[in-house]
């Protein structure tokens, strides 16, 4: 079987019983590890000794008096960005644990960085098994801000970090890694250079083509579809929509700042302009296997879902959406 993602820390961690993945002395090493953290040659004494503190021993109590006294401003924040981390994953049986409790608590204190990270190592274990490149490159819009690619009529997705500011020029090739080049450049996953994924999945230099109608649409609904059962064990299907088609919105969860707002306006009945409609990227219809689950206010309506990019073509998805703002019955207090 082929492996993805390894930059993730998947291989450090341990399962429980029902697959959830439980961290370890390994795993928190690997964070104390990072060059975040790594202190630099004029790093003060106190850091250093810190740090070499929590290589030894991952899981050590450290006071607040310990925090304050390193001398960098920086340090200290990041340090304690990184313990609050630490101690979140120590207080929870599981990493999907807690990221339920974080995602759930309606207060994330924590740089986006954590957050992303802690998505990527838990959709590498949902998708553990899966051997479509395509699902998989769909997946990197959890834990990767993207950028829409320019080129002719069709809707590409890229990575930000690789392709760059708000007014990118791309090489777009469908042939991949046919030579070297120092300009920014994505390759445009395709059937002909699919198989490159495996020894690129940690590169994150693969568009995705997300036009309606593709196979895009589809293979992102896939991972939207194993993202709830893995987490919230609840199984629905998903299908990709053209247009709404003056459906009802009797309940819509967006997957992205943006497109929360779009559909709040939609729902509240504003007539939008060209120009916001066309920052809506994707449209998904949501069934439930069980009719039932879904609360009294929704019965057997459909749930449909919006992804949406910025003004400056941005998109950045919110995978907890989907996880707080679906109607569910057992989890309507929770949420």
């Amino acid at each position: 079987m082929k492996d993805f993602w390894i930059t993730c820390g998947y291989h450090l961690l341990d399962h429980n019983a029902s697959g959830w993945l439980v961290v370890t002395d390994e795993f928190l090493k690997a964070y104390f590890a990072r060059p975040e953290l790594m202190p630099p040659e004029d790093a003060c004494k106190v850091e250093r000794w810190l740090h070499r503190e929590l290589l030894a021993d991952p899981r050590r109590a450290v006071a607040a008096a310990e925090i304050a006294a390193i001398a960098d401003a920086d340090a200290r924040e990041n340090w304690q960005f990184v313990l609050a981390f630490r101690d979140l994953l120590l207080r929870q049986p599981t990493l999907e644990a807690a990221y339920l409790a974080l995602v759930r608590s309606g207060s994330v204190n924590l740089p986006p960085l954590f957050l992303n990270q802690l998505v990527h190592v838990i959709l590498r274990s949902a998708l553990d098994g899966y051997q479509d490149p395509f699902v998989l490159r769909a997946a990197e819009l959890f834990y990767r801000p993207q950028r829409i690619v320019p080129h002719e009529h069709l809707l590409l997705l890229g990575d930000e970090e690789i392709i760059g500011g708000p007014s990118p020029v791309p090489v777009l090739s469908l042939i991949s890694m046919l030579a070297a080049t120092t300009s920014p450049e994505v390759d445009v996953l395709d059937e002909g250079n699919a198989e490159s994924y495996w020894l690129r999945s940690d590169q994150f230099d693969l568009a995705l083509d997300l036009t309606g109608g593709t196979l895009g649409p589809a293979v992102l609904a896939e991972v939207m579809r194993r993202w709830i059962s893995h987490l919230l064990g609840v199984d629905v299907a998903i299908e990709p929509l053209i247009a709404l088609r003056d459906a009802k919105l009797t309940w819509y969860v967006g997957l992205d700042a943006e497109a929360t707002r779009i559909g709040d306006r939609l729902w509240n009945g504003e007539m939008l302009d060209e120009r916001t409609m066309a920052r809506v990227l994707a449209l998904f219809q949501v069934t439930f296997a069980d009719p039932d689950l879904a609360v009294d206010a929704v019965g057997r309506e459909p749930v449909y879902l919006i992804l949406a990019m910025t003004p400056d073509q941005l998109v950045r998805m919110k995978p907890q959406n989907l996880l707080t703002g679906l109607p569910i019955r057992h989890l309507e207090g929770a949420t």
